[in-house]
Protein backbone atom coordinates (compact mmCIF):
# COMPACT_ATOMS: atom_id res chain seq x y z
CA UNK A 1 0.00 0.00 0.00
CA UNK A 2 1.40 3.51 -0.91
CA UNK A 3 1.92 6.11 1.43
CA UNK A 4 -0.91 8.46 1.64
CA UNK A 5 1.06 10.95 3.79
CA UNK A 6 4.06 11.31 2.10
CA UNK A 7 5.17 14.56 0.69
CA UNK A 8 6.48 13.93 -2.64
CA UNK A 9 8.08 17.17 -3.47
CA UNK A 10 10.12 16.84 -0.31
CA UNK A 11 13.22 17.18 -0.75
CA UNK A 12 13.44 14.35 2.40
CA UNK A 13 11.83 12.01 -0.01
CA UNK A 14 13.64 8.85 -0.46
CA UNK A 15 13.34 6.29 -3.46
CA UNK A 16 16.75 4.12 -3.70
CA UNK A 17 18.86 2.72 -0.20
CA UNK A 18 21.68 0.16 -0.19
CA UNK A 19 20.81 -2.35 1.62
CA UNK A 20 24.13 -4.01 1.87
CA UNK A 21 24.94 -0.88 4.89
CA UNK A 22 22.45 -1.74 6.86
CA UNK A 23 23.43 -4.79 8.59
CA UNK A 24 21.08 -5.52 11.78
CA UNK A 25 22.94 -9.15 12.45
CA UNK A 26 26.31 -10.53 12.29
CA UNK A 27 27.25 -13.36 13.48
CA UNK A 28 30.57 -14.17 11.24
CA UNK A 29 31.61 -13.30 7.57
CA UNK A 30 29.13 -15.94 6.25
CA UNK A 31 25.79 -15.54 8.75
CA UNK A 32 24.54 -12.03 8.40
CA UNK A 33 21.15 -10.69 7.87
CA UNK A 34 20.60 -6.65 6.29
CA UNK A 35 17.82 -5.07 6.74
CA UNK A 36 15.41 -2.45 4.39
CA UNK A 37 12.43 -1.01 6.49
CA UNK A 38 10.93 2.48 6.48
CA UNK A 39 13.27 3.44 8.72
CA UNK A 40 15.65 3.82 5.91
CA UNK A 41 13.20 3.95 2.77
CA UNK A 42 10.80 6.37 3.66
CA UNK A 43 8.82 5.80 0.63
CA UNK A 44 8.32 1.75 1.13
CA UNK A 45 5.00 1.91 2.55
CA UNK A 46 3.56 -1.25 4.29
CA UNK A 47 6.80 -3.73 2.87
CA UNK A 48 10.25 -4.50 3.99
CA UNK A 49 12.85 -7.22 3.52
CA UNK A 50 15.50 -8.89 4.99
CA UNK A 51 18.46 -9.95 3.24
CA UNK A 52 19.58 -13.11 5.03
CA UNK A 53 23.60 -15.01 4.40
CA UNK A 54 23.50 -18.36 6.09
CA UNK A 55 26.55 -21.45 6.25
CA UNK A 56 25.27 -24.78 5.61
CA UNK A 57 23.56 -26.17 8.93
CA UNK A 58 22.86 -22.75 10.19
CA UNK A 59 19.47 -21.31 11.69
CA UNK A 60 17.62 -18.11 11.58
CA UNK A 61 16.53 -19.05 15.26
CA UNK A 62 12.56 -19.91 15.81
CA UNK A 63 10.69 -17.32 16.00
CA UNK A 64 7.66 -15.61 14.95
CA UNK A 65 6.29 -12.32 13.61
CA UNK A 66 3.57 -10.64 15.40
CA UNK A 67 2.67 -8.04 12.63
CA UNK A 68 3.22 -9.36 9.20
CA UNK A 69 3.43 -12.40 6.88
CA UNK A 70 6.66 -13.62 5.75
CA UNK A 71 7.30 -14.49 2.41
CA UNK A 72 10.40 -16.27 2.00
CA UNK A 73 12.23 -16.38 -1.67
CA UNK A 74 15.78 -18.39 -2.40
CA UNK A 75 18.70 -16.42 -4.48
CA UNK A 76 20.86 -19.08 -4.21
CA UNK A 77 21.83 -22.16 -2.07
CA UNK A 78 19.33 -24.03 -0.37
CA UNK A 79 17.43 -24.23 2.76
CA UNK A 80 14.30 -25.60 4.31
CA UNK A 81 11.51 -23.51 5.83
CA UNK A 82 9.70 -25.30 8.90
CA UNK A 83 6.27 -23.53 10.14
CA UNK A 84 4.45 -25.13 13.17
CA UNK A 85 0.36 -24.94 12.22
CA UNK A 86 -1.35 -23.47 15.22
CA UNK A 87 -4.33 -24.84 13.82
CA UNK A 88 -3.65 -28.59 13.10
CA UNK A 89 -0.61 -28.26 15.41
CA UNK A 90 1.55 -30.00 13.06
CA UNK A 91 5.75 -29.26 11.83
CA UNK A 92 5.72 -28.07 8.00
CA UNK A 93 8.89 -28.51 6.46
CA UNK A 94 9.61 -26.69 2.97
CA UNK A 95 12.70 -27.30 1.10
CA UNK A 96 13.61 -24.43 -0.94
CA UNK A 97 16.21 -23.88 -3.76
CA UNK A 98 16.68 -20.95 -6.02
CA UNK A 99 13.24 -19.63 -7.65
CA UNK A 100 11.49 -21.35 -4.78
CA UNK A 101 9.28 -19.88 -2.23
CA UNK A 102 8.10 -20.82 1.31
CA UNK A 103 5.13 -18.49 2.76
CA UNK A 104 4.38 -18.05 6.53
CA UNK A 105 0.99 -16.62 8.03
CA UNK A 106 2.01 -13.64 9.98
CA UNK A 107 2.11 -15.11 13.81
CA UNK A 108 2.92 -18.92 12.82
CA UNK A 109 6.32 -19.94 14.79
CA UNK A 110 9.09 -20.96 12.03
CA UNK A 111 12.47 -21.07 11.27
CA UNK A 112 14.92 -21.38 8.73
CA UNK A 113 17.92 -23.95 8.15
CA UNK A 114 20.63 -23.54 5.83
CA UNK A 115 21.44 -27.13 3.93
CA UNK A 116 24.29 -26.21 1.73
CA UNK A 117 26.90 -23.13 2.22
CA UNK A 118 26.24 -19.73 0.48
CA UNK A 119 22.76 -19.45 0.75
CA UNK A 120 21.15 -16.31 -0.04
CA UNK A 121 17.35 -15.71 0.63
CA UNK A 122 14.88 -12.83 0.87
CA UNK A 123 12.31 -12.69 3.50
CA UNK A 124 9.06 -10.20 2.35
CA UNK A 125 6.77 -8.73 4.84
CA UNK A 126 4.11 -6.94 4.58
CA UNK A 127 4.53 -4.38 7.25
CA UNK A 128 6.74 -1.01 6.95
CA UNK A 129 9.03 -2.69 9.99
CA UNK A 130 9.25 -6.89 10.63
CA UNK A 131 8.63 -7.40 13.99
CA UNK A 132 10.76 -10.18 15.37
CA UNK A 133 10.10 -12.61 18.85
CA UNK A 134 12.89 -14.68 18.79
CA UNK A 135 12.45 -18.14 20.87
CA UNK A 136 15.94 -17.38 22.84
CA UNK A 137 13.98 -14.60 24.29
CA UNK A 138 11.49 -16.26 25.88
CA UNK A 139 13.66 -19.14 27.14
CA UNK A 140 16.18 -16.76 28.84
CA UNK A 141 13.48 -14.30 29.76
CA UNK A 142 10.61 -16.79 31.62
CA UNK A 143 12.00 -17.56 35.06
CA UNK A 144 13.05 -21.10 35.15
CA UNK A 145 10.89 -21.82 38.24
CA UNK A 146 8.02 -21.18 36.34
CA UNK A 147 8.97 -23.18 33.54
CA UNK A 148 9.89 -26.36 35.84
CA UNK A 149 5.83 -25.71 37.20
CA UNK A 150 4.38 -25.46 34.29
CA UNK A 151 6.06 -28.40 32.32
CA UNK A 152 6.53 -30.83 35.57
CA UNK A 153 10.29 -30.66 34.96
CA UNK A 154 13.55 -30.23 37.10
CA UNK A 155 14.19 -27.14 37.82
CA UNK A 156 17.73 -26.67 38.40
CA UNK A 157 17.87 -28.85 35.07
CA UNK A 158 16.13 -26.11 33.39
CA UNK A 159 18.49 -23.46 35.10
CA UNK A 160 21.55 -25.48 33.69
CA UNK A 161 20.21 -25.94 30.63
CA UNK A 162 19.26 -22.50 29.81
CA UNK A 163 21.86 -20.59 31.27
CA UNK A 164 23.59 -20.52 27.93
CA UNK A 165 21.47 -18.46 26.12
CA UNK A 166 22.22 -14.96 27.39
CA UNK A 167 20.85 -12.88 24.36
CA UNK A 168 18.53 -12.88 21.70
CA UNK A 169 20.31 -14.98 19.43
CA UNK A 170 18.88 -14.37 15.40
CA UNK A 171 21.56 -17.13 13.94
CA UNK A 172 22.24 -20.14 15.96
CA UNK A 173 24.25 -21.86 16.68
CA UNK A 174 26.08 -18.89 18.46
CA UNK A 175 29.50 -18.43 17.53
CA UNK A 176 30.89 -19.85 21.00
CA UNK A 177 28.59 -22.80 21.04
CA UNK A 178 29.97 -25.35 22.70
CA UNK A 179 27.15 -28.06 23.07
CA UNK A 180 27.11 -30.25 26.55
CA UNK A 181 28.46 -34.07 25.77
CA UNK A 182 25.19 -36.35 27.09
CA UNK A 183 27.12 -39.04 29.27
CA UNK A 184 24.98 -42.44 28.22
CA UNK A 185 25.51 -45.78 30.44
CA UNK A 186 26.30 -48.54 27.94
CA UNK A 187 23.59 -51.41 27.55
CA UNK A 188 23.74 -54.22 29.11
CA UNK A 189 25.02 -57.05 26.62
CA UNK A 190 23.46 -60.54 26.20
CA UNK A 191 25.76 -63.60 27.34
CA UNK A 192 27.40 -64.99 24.53
CA UNK A 193 26.53 -67.71 22.45
CA UNK A 194 28.57 -69.65 20.26
CA UNK A 195 27.39 -70.65 17.11
CA UNK A 196 26.82 -74.33 16.14
CA UNK A 197 29.66 -76.51 15.48
CA UNK A 198 31.79 -73.44 16.62
CA UNK A 199 35.60 -74.87 16.85
CA UNK A 200 37.66 -75.18 19.66
CA UNK A 201 38.92 -72.27 21.45
CA UNK A 202 36.36 -69.96 20.56
CA UNK A 203 33.28 -70.98 22.89
CA UNK A 204 32.92 -68.59 26.03
CA UNK A 205 35.88 -69.82 28.01
CA UNK A 206 38.35 -70.33 25.22
CA UNK A 207 41.17 -68.08 24.45
CA UNK A 208 39.40 -66.91 21.38
CA UNK A 209 36.45 -66.08 23.85
CA UNK A 210 34.26 -63.06 23.99
CA UNK A 211 37.00 -60.92 24.33
CA UNK A 212 37.81 -61.32 20.33
CA UNK A 213 34.03 -60.25 20.08
CA UNK A 214 33.45 -56.59 21.14
CA UNK A 215 30.80 -55.04 21.89
CA UNK A 216 29.86 -52.18 19.31
CA UNK A 217 29.97 -48.45 20.66
CA UNK A 218 26.82 -46.67 20.35
CA UNK A 219 27.25 -43.63 17.87
CA UNK A 220 25.08 -40.45 19.50
CA UNK A 221 24.64 -37.73 16.64
CA UNK A 222 26.36 -34.11 17.27
CA UNK A 223 24.26 -31.40 16.75
CA UNK A 224 23.21 -31.08 12.68
CA UNK A 225 25.24 -34.20 12.00
CA UNK A 226 21.75 -35.04 10.30
CA UNK A 227 22.61 -32.79 7.35
CA UNK A 228 25.32 -35.15 6.44
CA UNK A 229 22.58 -37.30 5.46
CA UNK A 230 21.44 -37.62 1.46
CA UNK A 231 17.89 -36.80 2.45
CA UNK A 232 18.01 -35.25 6.22
CA UNK A 233 15.05 -35.07 8.39
CA UNK A 234 14.13 -31.10 9.02
CA UNK A 235 13.90 -31.28 12.69
CA UNK A 236 15.81 -30.88 15.44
Amino acid sequence: MAVSYMDFTSPNVQFWYDVNTNTTFKKDNRNFINTLSIAQLNTLGNVSLLDIYLSRSNVVEPHIHQNATELVYCISGSAVVSIINPFTKKLLNFPIEPGQVANVPQGWPHYEIATVDNTHLLAIFDAPVPEFIGYSDMLRLTPPGVLAHTYCLNEQMVKETLAPITDTTVIGPPANCQPQQIQREPEAQPPYAPYPNEPQGYGPHGPFGPQFYPQQQQQYPQPFSYLQQPNPPYFF
